[in-house]
């Protein structure tokens, strides 16, 4: 079932979220799902200004198909919101500066030693009010990385998801 994010986005725009379980988490397959989604709503004058996909690289083993499935994004107007080396590192951004290197299962590790939880889930409450700072930490780390010259896929850690709440954020134009 779509989510509307209403709070903190202007009343004459609505936000949907689509979250496919069996669809799975493979970049690829996801963007060419997106891509598929934004030719039908062309197709049908639909009113959506953006697509976006989100999705991890996976430390030590990445995903299959990265660089194919950023390429065909890029080609076919899909932005991308890509966390480094996983989501987790999205979640220590709003509950910590990092800014040290790290796998899937340091970033693991370190999320449950700072918000103590117990598994995969997570708790809106001790993530909410840190969203802002979060995003700011991410925009530093990417400002660092194209300081130092670090690109894709070593711009470890990192987490495009502060570009999607912004435009989210954003008043419609």
């Amino acid at each position: 079932m779509p989510l509307k994010l209403e709070s903190a986005v202007r009343e004459a725009a609505a936000v949907e979220i689509r979250v496919d379980p069996e669809l799975g988490a493979v970049p690829l397959t996801l963007v060419k799902r997106a891509i598929e989604a934004r030719s039908r709503a062309l197709a049908e004058n639909d009113e959506i200004d953006e697509f976006w996909c989100v999705f991890d690289v996976e430390w030590p083993k990445n995903h299959p198909n990265l660089p194919e499935a950023i390429a065909l994004a890029k080609a076919n107007g899909i932005n991308l919101a890509i966390s480094n080396p996983c989501f987790e590192i999205r979640l220590i951004f709003h509950l910590k500066e990092h800014s040290a290197w790290v796998d899937n299962d340091q970033a693991g590790r370190l999320r449950h030693q700072l918000d103590k939880s117990t598994d995969k889930g997570l708790d809106p409450a001790k993530y909410m009010p840190h969203v802002g700072k979060a995003s700011s930490h991410a925009a530093k780390m990417e400002e660092r990385h194209q300081r130092n010259g670090t690109s894709f896929p070593n711009d470890n850690p990192s987490s495009g998801m502060h570009r999607l709440i912004t435009s989210v954020q954003s008043p419609a134009g």
